[in-house]
């Protein structure tokens, strides 16, 4: 069975997508119909712009969700049997297996984008990636720790990305490293995504959700939150919402998704992270990537 999987925030490049624009008239089209729906031209950005322009949450976010979508739209024989994304790339897969029209993805991951930017900003937080541990020593050490801090993302095995305040995050990684964790990495991002810091944008992105049309999708979608195979659209809609607070069960979905019968997982978007770690939670499956136009 095909797995289809796509990437989350982090995954952007300049120059991103201009070989779809140049060789498809559908993606050119929707690229166009883009620009019209974010109210910019996140076009210019993403084919000319730098790697600072595209650092801009509201324009990460949308950037990589077009490139996602718009390779799947134009991928000759695109027949998943199941879905995933991770974190923001689940609006990608949602778009992908019929649950959101493309209009309608656009919109949400603009909203959520723009939620996330205001929650980023009321408050000092951030992430850090710990790497070399079990997940269980650092969910002990995270629960110990008297400020916020939460996994956040389970992205394989010995490598779980954390989330909370500054000081939080200060405290856990000197504790993690005393642990004997390899790495515990501060990250260069935004605020604490997957945290209780997203709970203002969760409860913005929820009305938007809320009023949102969700179809039912081609193939089941196994979402971030509880990492198991959706195919209900109120169902997707309420772990959807969940998903900003809620940390990333990725390494759980792909032992699900190969549980259920997967034996080839390919990468739609920018970069080949999903690929990596898909590999080190079953070097047995087959991965593979579609970062530009195929024709």
């Amino acid at each position: 069975m095909k797995a289809f999987v796509f990437p989350g925030q982090g995954a952007q490049f300049p120059g991103m997508g201009k070989d779809l624009y140049e060789n498809s008239a559908e993606a050119k089209a929707l690229f166009e119909k883009a620009n019209d729906i974010l109210g910019f031209n996140i076009t210019k950005i993403m084919f000319e712009g730098d790697v600072e322009d595209l650092k801009q949450t509201k324009v990460t976010q949308p950037a990589i969700f077009l490139h996602s979508v718009l390779l799947a739209k134009t991928l000759k024989d695109f027949a998943p049997d199941m879905v995933a994304g991770h974190s923001l790339g689940e609006f990608s897969a949602l778009v992908a297996n019929g649950t959101l029209t493309f209009e309608d993805g656009l919109r949400l991951v603009s909203q959520r984008a723009q939620a996330m930017q205001k929650a980023c900003e009321m408050a000092p937080s951030t992430m850090a990636a710990i790497v070399g541990l079990d997940d269980a020593t650092v969910e002990e050490i995270c629960a110990a720790i008297d400020d916020v801090v939460v996994p956040a993302n389970y992205n394989c095995p010995g490598q779980l990305v954390i989330s909370g305040s500054e000081a939080g995050i200060d405290k856990a990684c000197a504790l993690l490293t005393e642990k004997g964790a390899k790495r515990a990495l501060k990250l260069v991002v935004g605020g604490a995504f997957h945290s209780p810091f997203m709970e203002p944008a969760r409860e913005e992105l929820a009305a938007a959700i809320k009023a949102t049309t969700f179809s039912i999708p081609t193939c089941p979608v196994y979402q971030n939150v509880n990492a198991l195979p959706v195919s209900d659209p109120e169902e997707i809609k309420e772990n959807l919402i969940a998903q900003l607070t809620a940390p990333v069960k990725w390494t759980q979905i792909v032992q699900n998704m190969i549980a259920g019968g997967a034996t080839s997982f390919t990468e739609v978007g920018p970069g080949k992270v999903l690929q990596g770690l898909i590999m080190k939670v079953d070097r047995s499956v087959q991965t593979s990537g579609v970062n530009s136009y195929e024709g």
